[in-house]
């Protein structure tokens, strides 16, 4: 062979998809490829697919071409969860050659004997309850922070998801090998590891191959504190009625966990949790954020809500914008519900007109602005510790405080990659701007 196959790759959605390109990738270069950026000219291009908002869908077609753009005669395969839902839609994509769903995607390279171009799509999709078994993941492209996927799949019947159609049932790494996977990352110079997951807080799960729970999340996160090497852990997205006291009284006296916590709420009205058959109201909500604020009081609480689920009335809107507005937390993820098929949510009647969805959306959206901007005041004259990125955003270089506040700083490469202890000083349209450094923590 004359010179090695080179590869790209595409991910849509969340963390977890990050975790599992990064993992795929590193199939590919054991098989003798080299990975290479996606606008470069490739042999064989991979998207990993998301299937969690119409947007996402949407987004596919577009960078299928993108891929033919940079090489015409290029193989294209597409991957993840909306591989998995809705394989035969993607193999009808022009330029498309491959599809594979939930369990076929970490066998990839089986399926590459002949990188030539295929005039119709060629699918390859289990059943959803043959993703039974748990593949461990985990990212390192970013040198300053890897996700490390603990958990996938879901148990839970929230009326508007796909995932469980998607991704299977709840099911958990060993404790151990999770273990295994943060030391390794933890010896390649990466300061922070996400952990990441479908219902991370359902950890423990289907650990070895059951459906009882071996260990707990609080025995991962416990266990996790202790590894050397690891500057800091952070909880992804984490269900609030499995965010028990003990996790967050963990946090605020652990070494390593970041006090920030991001947990979905989707509606602060009652009803309409009830209707999104969600494991909780909105009291409980409450309790866990005011929790968190009572051990932590400079922790950062991010949110998850959707907005024009069917039944969602003007009155029930409202209800949760007051909510929200009262309630002590920093920022907010807003959804606009979209139909998603084979869910009990797309046969509801009442449905909320788009114009309606967008309205709402726009008012919880500058809401955020002024939740987000309130935080950053509160944590003014106070001293934090930034990890530094990697990029270069017009003339300026990004971190984030162990608190998840946006600072920057004009570029300079040797802040890549290491943490200083700052004082917060100054808001500008982007966050807060550092004005000189209190301590040097680590070398690059």
């Amino acid at each position: 062979m004359n010179s090695r196959k080179k590869v790209a790759f595409y991910t849509l959605g969340c963390k977890l998809n990050f975790s599992e390109t990064s993992t795929i990738a590193r199939s590919f270069n054991d098989e003798g490829f080299d990975r290479v950026d996606f606008s470069e000219n490739a042999d064989i291009y991979v998207i990993n697919t998301c299937s969690v908002t119409e947007n996402a869908d949407k987004r596919f077609k577009a960078v299928v071409k993108q891929a033919q753009k940079a090489n015409p005669m290029a193989f294209v395969a597409a991957i993840g969860c909306y591989a998995q839902l809705k394989p035969q839609e993607l193999a009808d994509v022009n330029g498309v050659d491959l599809v594979l769903g939930a369990t076929e995607k970490f066998k990839i390279t089986d399926y590459l004997n002949d990188l030539s171009k295929n005039d119709f799509g060629e699918v390859h999709s289990c059943e959803i309850e043959d993703a039974d078994f748990y593949v461990g993941s985990y990212s390192i492209g970013d040198r300053t922070r890897a996700f490390l996927k603990v958990q996938d799949g879901c148990d839970y019947k929230c009326t508007y998801c796909t995932i469980p159609l998607a991704r299977g049932i709840s099911r958990s790494d060993a404790l151990e090998n999770v273990l295994k996977n943060a030391r390794e990352i933890s010896k390649q110079n990466i300061k922070e590891i996400v952990l990441t997951g479908v219902n991370i807080g359902d950890y423990g799960k289907g650990e070895f191959g059951n459906k009882k729970h071996e260990h707990t999340f609080l025995d991962l996160v416990s266990e996790l504190d202790k590894i050397e090497g690891i500057e800091r852990l952070r909880i992804s997205s984490i269900e609030p009625n499995l965010l028990k006291n003990e996790t967050i009284d963990l946090v605020s006296k652990s070494r390593a966990f970041v006090p920030h916590f991001h947990i979905p709420l989707q509606s602060g009205s009652n009803e309409i949790l009830k209707n999104m058959k969600r494991r909780y109201l909105r009291e409980l909500y409450v309790d866990r954020v005011n929790k968190i604020k009572q051990v932590m009081p400079h922790a950062c609480i991010g949110v998850d809500v959707i907005v024009g689920f069917p039944g969602e009335t003007e009155a029930h809107f409202l209800d949760t914008y007051n909510f929200l507005n009262e309630l002590n937390v920093s920022y907010l993820h807003v959804f606009t519900y979209s139909e998603r098929d084979n869910t009990e949510a797309a046969q509801m009647e009442e449905v909320v007109p788009l114009n309606v969805r967008n309205k709402r959306s726009k008012m919880l959206r500058g809401l955020s602005v002024k939740k987000r901007r309130a935080f950053y005041e509160s944590q003014l004259g106070t001293s934090r510790t930034v990890l530094f990125e990697s990029e270069n955003k017009e003339g300026y270089i990004h971190g984030f405080t162990e608190n998840y506040i946006k600072v920057k700083t004009p570029w300079n490469p040797d802040l890549v990659n290491t943490l200083h202890k700052i004082e917060l000083t100054k808001i500008d349209e982007d966050g807060l701007v550092r004005l000189e450094f209190l301590e040097v923590y680590t070398e690059k």
